[in-house]
């Protein structure tokens, strides 16, 4: 590897949304070495199998918008 073209590697601590905490390297610099994550693994639909209920919810709004009242 050529010296000085390459981002610093350093550890940062990263909190997931429900309070979990690791530390990882990473080239990121977050403010005070600390990366707070809004979506992870434990929240995110695609993840706990909330995909069906967020697809039964778009097939009923494309329902309304085709054929619900007109106001």
């Amino acid at each position: 590897m050529k010296k000085g073209i390459h981002p610093e590697y350093k550890e940062v601590k990263v909190v997931l949304s429900d309070g979990t905490e690791f530390t990882t390297r990473s080239t990121m610099n977050p403010k005070g070495g600390v990366f707070k994550s809004e979506i992870d693994s434990k929240n995110h639909p695609f993840y706990n199998k909330n995909k069906k209920i967020q697809k039964k919810a778009g097939q009923i709004d494309r329902f309304n918008r085709r054929y619900g009242k007109k106001s």
